[in-house]
C-alpha cells in the first residue's frame, strides 16, 4: 500500500484501540474467553496462506468501505456507552472487513471472508446468552456425572450442582467445570481445522457439529474423575490449583484428539471429493 493507505490503518487502529483493549480484559479475565488472545493470530496465519492469491487480484479502493467503516464507529460508540462488549467486538470485526473493502476491493475482500469471519470467535457472548448456558451446563454435567457413578456402583449424592460423598466432602460443578471454556474454545479450533482440512462444506459442518457432544464428553469424565480420586485421596488434595490445571488441560488436549479422530474417521469412510481448496479459489 501507498503511505496514505498505512496512514489510515494507523488511523483506525488508534480510533479502535480502547474496543481492542476493552476485549483483551474480558479475554485474560475469564477462562472460557482465554482463546481470544490466538484468534486474531489465526485469522493473520489464514490470511497469509491466501497471499499468492491476493498477489493476482487487483486493488481498487471501494469507497462502499467507508459506509461499513461509518457504521463500526457507531455500533462502538453504542457499545462503549452501553457497556456492551459484544457490540464493541462486532464493530472491530466490522472495521477491519471494511477497512479491507476500502482500501484493496471486493475482490481482495471475497478472498479473506474466512480470515475475517474467524474474527468473530474473539467476541465475547452477551451475559443474556452466555449466563444461562453455563447454568445448564452446570446443571447437565453434574446430573450425567452422578447417574456415570450410580451406575458403576459409585455411592454419591446431588444437591444441585454439588456432589455429596459419602464422607461428608462435596465437590462444586463450578463454571470451569461446565465444560463452556471447552466449548467455546474447541468450536473456534474445528472451525479452523475443518476449514483447512476439509473441502466439502457438509463435512466441515459435521465435523464442527462434533465439537459440543466431544467437549461435554470428555468434562464429564474429568467430573467423574475427580470425584473418584476424591474418595480416593480426599477432595482437598484434588482440587488443588495445580492438579486442577493440569487435569483441564489434559482433558482439552483429550477432546483436541477426539475431534482429529473424528476428521480422519470422515476421510476413512468416504474420501473427500476432488475440487479447488479454500486456498486456490475465491469464493
Amino acid at each position: 500500500m501507498r503511505i496514505s493507505g498505512w496512514l489510515f490503518v494507523a488511523l483506525l487502529a488508534a480510533v479502535f484501540a480502547p474496543a481492542v483493549l476493552a476485549l483483551s480484559e474480558a479475554w485474560s479475565r475469564l477462562d472460557y474467553y482465554s482463546h481470544g488472545y490466538l484468534v486474531p493470530v489465526a485469522a493473520l496465519s489464514a490470511a497469509a496462506a491466501r497471499r499468492g492469491l491476493l498477489l493476482r487480484l487487483p486493488a481498487e479502493r471501494d469507497r462502499r468501505g467507508l459506509l461499513g467503516l461509518a457504521l463500526a464507529l457507531a455500533l462502538d460508540l453504542l457499545g462503549t456507552a452501553g457497556s456492551l462488549l459484544w457490540l464493541q467486538g462486532l464493530a472491530v470485526v466490522l472495521a477491519v472487513a471494511s477497512a479491507v473493502l476500502y482500501l484493496r476491493g471486493l475482490a481482495w475482500l471475497r478472498a479473506l471472508v474466512f480470515p475475517v469471519a474467524f474474527l468473530v470467535f474473539m467476541v465475547p457472548l452477551p451475559d443474556a446468552v452466555v449466563t444461562p448456558v453455563i447454568g445448564g451446563l452446570q446443571l447437565f454435567v453434574s446430573t450425567a456425572a452422578v447417574g456415570l457413578l450410580h451406575g458403576v456402583g459409585v455411592a454419591v449424592l446431588r444437591e444441585g450442582n454439588v456432589i455429596l460423598l459419602p464422607g461428608g466432602e462435596s465437590l462444586f460443578v463450578a463454571e470451569a467445570c461446565s465444560g463452556i471454556t471447552s466449548v467455546l474454545t474447541l468450536l473456534s479450533l474445528s472451525v479452523l481445522f475443518a476449514y483447512f482440512s476439509e473441502r466439502s462444506l457438509a463435512r466441515r459442518a459435521v465435523l464442527v457439529a462434533f465439537v459440543v457432544p466431544v467437549a461435554l464428553v470428555a468434562n464429564l469424565l474429568r467430573v467423574v474423575g475427580t470425584v473418584l480420586a476424591s474418595r480416593a485421596f480426599g477432595v482437598e488434595a484434588v482440587i488443588r490449583a495445580s492438579v486442577h490445571d493440569v487435569a483441564g488441560v489434559f482433558v482439552y488436549v483429550l477432546a483436541c484428539l477426539a475431534l482429529i479422530g473424528v476428521g480422519r474417521l470422515m476421510r476413512r469412510m468416504k474420501p473427500a471429493e476432488s475440487g479447488r481448496s479454500p486456498e486456490s479459489a475465491v469464493r
